[in-house]
């Protein structure tokens, strides 16, 4: 397959806020056709509602205090990512989702290729970031945020701001990742059972989601169009895709 970062044309698919079981049946929708060579590489940015928990994709002990638990007067839902890693907590954050190909024989070396456009991107914001250093998750905290590796990004003081995981299929990849922006402290003690170490933004940038997003989905759509030498479309999700995506999301509950 032709490498995706000399590809002229990646599609960017405007934000989305839907249900966590939808969002991952998007991203595993988009990874098959571009496997199958039926879609060009994509970027796209999205927020959960209701809250929820996504679970890697062999992660498979989970506290029972998870199952039931209300938030903002709405069940949190458990999804199963199609990515490995741990659980993450979609409340508060902004999620990036890259579907491409060709961007290295090995996995770090991928995650650090794809991962230049968030550096770069957040560098644009005043905020710099590296990547964690551990080797790999350790303990039994079951946190994706409890631990940065190789894949993730911290801030200067070591307080990881994004959590990515990553899968491949006949040469394609996906990788998304958390940007943890806004979370309430009080609900992750509660999942977590103690505190984590939170990112904080510098005053200069909006605290507002609705300011907040669109800032930071700017800056990144914009260094992602460097990193990859490439033009983007911004495409909506047609009617027809969204109808296929569905049937997607319902085949991968009956998994």
């Amino acid at each position: 397959m032709r490498s995706a970062l000399i590809h002229p044309r990646w599609r960017l698919i405007p934000p989305i806020e839907a249900p966590g079981a939808w969002q991952m049946a998007a991203d595993e929708w988009l990874l098959e056709r571009h496997s199958r060579g039926l879609h060009p590489p994509a970027l796209r940015f999205y927020t959960w509602w209701p809250v929820a928990i996504s679970l890697g994709y062999h992660q498979r002990r989970v506290p029972t205090t998870w199952e039931g638990l209300i938030w903002g007067g709405e069940v949190v839902e458990l999804v199963r990512r199609p990515t490995g890693g741990r659980a993450v907590l979609h409340q508060g954050d902004l999620t990036y989702a890259v579907v491409t190909s060709g961007v290295g024989e090995h996995r770090l070396q991928s995650y650090q290729t794809i991962c230049q456009f968030l550096i770069k991107g957040w560098r644009r914001l005043g905020v710099e970031l590296d990547y964690g250093s551990a080797k790999r998750s350790e303990g039994d905290n079951p946190s994706c945020f409890a631990t940065a590796t190789g894949a993730d990004l911290v801030l200067p003081g070591g307080a990881k701001l994004i959590g990515s995981a990553q899968v491949l299929r006949r040469g394609a990849i996906l990788q998304h990742g958390s940007m943890r922006l806004w979370p309430d402290r009080e609900l992750l003690r509660h999942l977590f059972g103690k505190d984590e170490e939170l990112p904080t933004l510098p005053p200069s940038l909006p605290e507002e989601p609705e300011a907040l997003i669109p800032l930071v989905t700017e800056a990144l759509v914009a260094t992602a169009e460097e990193c990859f030498n490439a033009q983007f479309r911004a495409q909506p999700f047609s009617e027809a895709e969204v109808e296929e995506i569905e049937a997607f999301a319902a085949c991968r509950l009956r998994r």
